[in-house]
Parts: C-alpha cells; structure tokens; sequence
C-alpha cells in the first residue's frame, strides 16, 4: 500500500509517498480502508521535526474517514462499517495518510450520514480538541468566552460548541469573516484585536498566548490548543493547554451534532494521495478555511 511519509525533517519537499507493508489489526484494533484523511498543521509540525524523532521514519496524518475492511479479536465492529476515527500519535511509523490504517476500537465512531467520508474526514481531531478545550475552561451557562482564531478549523468548532452549552460567546478573526462566525453562533465579533477585557475565559485557537491571556479577567481561565505551550499565569488566571485524546465515545456524540445540522464540516480543497507534498505546500501558504482533504 501507499503511506506518506517523513524520512527526514524539513519543508514539504520532505514528503514522500512510499510503499508499505499493509498493518494487520490486534486486539481491540480495526483496519480501516481510507476513503480520506485531513491535513492538520500538527502534520506539519511533524514534518518540521517539532515533536522529535530524527532518524525515524514518520507517518502522517491523525483523521481518518472510511470503511473497515479486517478486525482484530474482541471488538464490535464489522467488515463494511462507515467509520471516523482520530490515530493519535505524534511520532509513529504510519498515520491516516495512507491506503490503510490501524486503529484501536475505542478511537472509533459510526461515520456521519448527513456529510461524505471528505467532510467527516475534517471531524475528529478538530472537534475533539475544541469539546476537550472546553471542558478545560469549565465555564456554565451565561459566562463569557473570547475564542481566538474562530474562522479556522479548532476555532469555528469551538464557537458551536461553546454557543450549544448556553456560553456567551465573542469570535475573534479577520474582519471579513464575520458573517461566517456569527453563523456558528458568535453573539460579538472582534476583528484583528478585542478593545475590551474581562472575559471568563480565552480559548486561544490561534495561539496568540500573552496578548489574550491579556483579556481574561481576574482568576478566569486560559486554554491553548498546543500542549506545553500555554503561557504562564497572571492576576490568578488558570492557563493549561488540551491535549487532544482519542475518544470514540464522544466522537460519537460530535458525529451526531453533525447529523443534527449543530456542527458545520468545512473542506477548503482536496488532494489525491500522491499529491500530499502538494498539500503541504498549500497548508504552508496559509490563509485556508476549511480543511485540505487527501483521498486516496
């Protein structure tokens, strides 16, 4: 089969698509034949070196939607199921960016039925880290939220689900997303900068760290979306970072929000398999709304 591939860190030149032996799924594990896998920046980062593993050779790719096709002893799934599924890991030997790929049967849920395997591809890594971000934040009904970066993938995810829990919510992006963010359920928008502070908390999806840590009040919270990453805390203000975990279970209940027309699946373009350095370079450029989308 093809998987994508990083023999050596660097620029998307540094991606290749090579041939791999087909993974054979264990215990509690499923194969799923890929139908399509997003590109996240944490693929990028992996590519650049930034998680370590000089020397290895790393698969890409952490969302995958498809259909599984072998199943290890002890799970429920079947040959045929429509599934989605987050394969974390930052340094491993193949990803989703693949013909085939193994994951453990807790990682999984049912695949959408309101959206194709391209948009239910965009699913699991960005939702899962805008729910468990949230649940960082510990905010109730009412309290105030400024999300950062709320036109990109984290971000718009984040509006909805925040928006859905009865939060109060303030999106901050670029001025000609406006429309769009206050589609998600944004009740303000900030364009470029927020001239006012005191929110409950900051989810920080566009990693802005101190300056909006700036715009939380007194002993609020703070949540980033790089792990490690958060800056350190002032005025009594929690600051920590989501690190995303795989979670079939809530997955599941993200997938139905998506059926219910709650959730909004955005794919910015698509690439076959053997165009991922292409990909690469596009992500790259920047300025993509929606997800870049491999189909195998």
């Amino acid at each position: 089969m093809r998987a994508v591939v990083v023999n050596a860190f660097g620029g998307p030149e540094n991606v290749e698509v090579v041939q791999a032996e087909v993974p054979e799924p264990g215990a509690r594990e499923i194969r799923i034949k890929v139908a399509a896998a997003a590109l996240n920046p944490v693929d990028a980062g992996v590519r650049a070196g930034v998680f370590g593993g000089a020397g290895k050779r790393i698969g890409l790719g952490w969302d995958v939607a498809g259909t599984v096709d072998a199943v290890g002893v002890a799970t429920s799934w079947r040959v045929g199921d429509e599934v989605v599924a987050l394969d974390y890991g930052m340094v491993k030997p193949l990803g989703t960016h693949a013909d085939y790929v193994v994951v453990p049967t807790d990682a999984v849920a049912k695949a959408p039925a309101t959206v194709d395997a391209v948009h239910a591809a965009t699913l699991p890594l960005n939702a899962l880290t805008a729910e468990q971000a949230l649940d960082l934040l510990e905010l109730t009904p009412g309290q105030s939220l400024l999300v950062t970066g709320a036109a990109g993938a984290v971000g718009a995810y984040a509006v909805q689900l925040a928006a859905r829990r009865g939060i109060s919510v303030t999106g901050l992006a670029r001025e000609g997303d406006e429309e769009f963010v206050r589609s998600l359920g944004a009740a303000r928008f900030a364009a470029g900068a927020v001239d006012v502070a005191g929110f409950d908390a900051v989810l920080d999806a566009a990693v802005l760290g101190e300056p909006a840590l700036a715009w939380v009040r007194d002993g609020g919270r703070y949540a980033g979306v790089i792990p490690q990453a958060q800056p350190a805390s002032v005025r009594g203000v929690w600051t920590g970072a989501v690190e995303v975990n795989p979670d079939g279970a809530r997955l599941a209940e993200l997938v139905r929000l998506v059926d219910a027309g709650v959730l909004t699946t955005r794919v910015a373009e698509t690439f076959a398999l053997d165009e991922a350095a292409k990909a690469h370079a596009r992500l790259d450029e920047g300025g993509v709304r929606g997800r870049l989308v491999l189909v195998p």
